[in-house]
């Protein structure tokens, strides 16, 4: 995974490039009738029932928008919230707070709306090993964010993005000849580039799985599209081998079905791909 270093400058990008997209030259509507000097308040409503995310997010903005800007939290991340919760209020400059309006709303819905889901496909798999991974079918751009909600949410992220883990799927074995020969390559590369990141190998089968567990050196074994039968017996071939993740079109009610099979992980691209914003506004307070 990458660094909290490198993940920071992934959030200071979105920030400042977000900022610049809305309020460009000014905030003309702000700036034409509300004074400089006006002072104001205005609180986070919830409007429907989830978990909240994006409140850590929301400081990093109002900082970046003005300094002075004040926040008061009743609620973080991760809590569970309903219809009328306030999570918190941000009071100062009324001009500061209607720039960073928009960017805090947006983020903030999205990111309760990944963390609702991830946190309901968590509690599906509560008493088995398995955990819940993201992908990367997330939204260009903001990627640093919607991984952000899938931890909060209580999910695992799996690699941030192609240069932090190798991931050898049906394409790259195709190309490269086999699976035996893609692995091979991927560790002269790696040792050639002085690199010591993992190697995930997908398996379109039993077969591919046998010929993987002939190959040292591999992290985790991507069990892609099988039945539970398969499954079951792809697990019992691995053993300890390696680590086991699931996928391909697993959701709510295969997902219990498929950690009882006993794999190690089971990622969903529908933790960020296929999520309803969580409504939230942002309302001014006397």
């Amino acid at each position: 995974m990458i660094s909290k270093e490198q993940f920071n400058t992934e959030l200071d990008i979105i920030i400042s490039n977000a900022i610049r997209e809305d309020v460009g030259e000014g905030d003309h509507t702000s700036l034409s009738c509300i004074p400089a000097n006006a002072i104001g308040k205005a609180k986070l409503l919830v409007k429907d029932d989830g978990i909240i995310a994006g409140v850590a997010f929301a400081k990093m903005v109002f900082a970046y928008v003005d300094k002075d800007l004040q926040i008061e939290t009743f609620i973080e991340d991760g809590e569970k919230v309903s219809f009328g919760d306030v999570v918190f209020i941000v009071s100062g400059k009324s001009q500061s707070i209607l720039q960073a309006e928009r960017l805090v709303l947006n983020a903030m819905q999205r990111m309760s709306a990944i963390a609702t889901k991830t946190n309901f496909f968590a509690s599906l798999l509560q008493g088995t090993k398995t955990k819940v991974l993201d992908t990367r079918k997330t939204t260009p751009g903001i990627r640093a964010l919607e991984k952000w909600a899938v931890k909060i949410g209580g999910g695992e992220n799996h690699r941030f993005a192609l240069y932090d883990m190798v991931m050898i799927k049906d394409n790259h074995i195709d190309f490269a000849g086999g699976i035996t020969q893609a692995i091979q390559k991927t560790k002269k590369y790696l040792e050639a580039k002085g690199l010591t990141i993992k190697i995930i190998v997908e398996a379109r089968n039993l077969e591919e799985i046998k010929e993987i567990l002939t190959n040292d050196g591999v992290y985790r074994i991507l069990i892609d599209n099988f039945n539970y039968e398969d499954t079951k017996k792809a697990v019992a071939l691995i053993g300890n081998r390696c680590l086991t993740e699931s996928s391909g079109g697993i959701n709510e009610d295969t997902i219990r079905k498929y950690a009882e099979c006993g794999v190690d992980f089971i990622s969903s691209g529908a933790l960020t791909h296929s999520v309803y914003n969580l409504d939230l506004s942002l309302k001014a307070i006397d």
